[in-house]
């Protein structure tokens, strides 16, 4: 799929002052062709297909990196992702991916016979994978490190694709949820306001697990579904998930609103106007929209804090 000069870019900010920790304290096969279509938009005249639109990372073995206690599987690098599964003996691995703009990204690994989908968000070129096992207390050691060249073939197929940091299947309830809240809407803008609301109305900040969560917590999207309660990661995560598995390419983006360090999200779409005034488009760009706060305050004080978007600086995008 490529860039249509009639896509702009929705800033869904989703921001609570905590750290995110817990905000608190990718032979390559390409993408099938079928696959780039259903991840478009439709054009106005068609209304929203809701039926769930899931990828499948998958670990073929067709192209293998690694050793024999970290084993990387780089066979689909061309649709925006790596496998990744260590074997070894240490309690857990820090595998890095330095990006082609020099981005450090940090992935936690566990043993397990179970491949991790880690995705390449930072488009085409050459990424370093550096993989390191932990000895003691803040001691790693190095276990393998390699380049590899990346030349992705849908520029959106990194933030279609389930990864460590929100996972989803055919089977999860969040994909469900999905497409229920989408059924019936006109267009992709239309998806995402529903997808918006239903966060917004239905999901509570949890302080005590602000509180306590640990370092290197991932989220669950169904237990944050179930439950309705959960952290600011936890709100990117089960909007990413939504709208990926409706075909919305979705980036679950870390950084920070000043000095705030925190997550929220960004979608493309095609432009499709207004949506009941929570999603505004002025023919020129999106303005900023933060359904975390907006869950908790008037419209007038959320648009005052977000204006004009300078101050959230991304750092990564998964």
């Amino acid at each position: 799929m490529k860039k249509s000069r009639n896509f702009r870019l929705i800033s869904c900010f989703l921001t609570i002052f905590l750290l995110l920790g817990g905000c608190s304290g990718q032979s390559a096969s390409a993408l099938p062709q079928d696959k780039k279509e259903k991840a478009s938009a439709p054009s106005q005249e068609e209304s929203w297909d809701s039926q769930p639109k899931v990828l499948t990372p998958e670990a073929p073995g067709t192209v293998l990196m690694g050793n024999s206690a970290i084993e990387i599987d780089v066979s689909n690098i061309s649709q925006g992702y790596l496998m990744a599964r260590y074997v070894g003996n240490a309690a857990k691995v820090k595998f890095f991916i330095e990006t082609p703009d020099q981005v450090r990204y940090t992935y936690d690994l566990k043993p397990s016979q179970t491949f991790a989908p880690l995705p390449l968000t930072a488009g085409n070129g050459t990424y370093t994978l550096d993989v390191r096992e932990h000895v003691e207390d803040d001691l790693y050691s190095n276990l393998y490190k390699d380049t590899v060249e990346v030349q992705i073939d849908n520029e959106f197929s990194p933030f279609l694709y389930p990864n460590q940091y929100t996972w989803f299947t055919s089977e999860s309830q969040t994909v469900a949820q999905a497409a229920s809240l989408t059924k019936g809407a006109q267009d992709g803008l239309e998806a995402v306001g529903a997808v918006y609301d239903y966060v917004i109305k239905n999901v509570t900040y949890d302080e005590e697990k602000a509180k306590t969560v640990q370092s290197g917590y991932l989220p669950d999207v169904d237990e944050t579904l179930e439950s309705g309660k959960g952290i600011c990661f936890d709100y990117a995560a089960l909007m990413t998930a939504m709208l990926r598995s409706q075909g919305i390419p979705t980036k679950l983006e870390i950084g920070y609103s000043g000095e705030v360090y925190h997550a929220w999200i960004s979608t493309w779409l095609e432009e499709k106007g207004w949506v009941e005034n929570i999603i505004e488009f002025d023919g020129e760009s999106w303005s900023l929209i933060d359904p975390t706060l907006a869950a908790g305050n008037k419209a007038s004080s959320v648009k005052k804090y977000i204006g004009d978007g300078s101050n959230y600086t991304v750092m990564y995008s998964r």
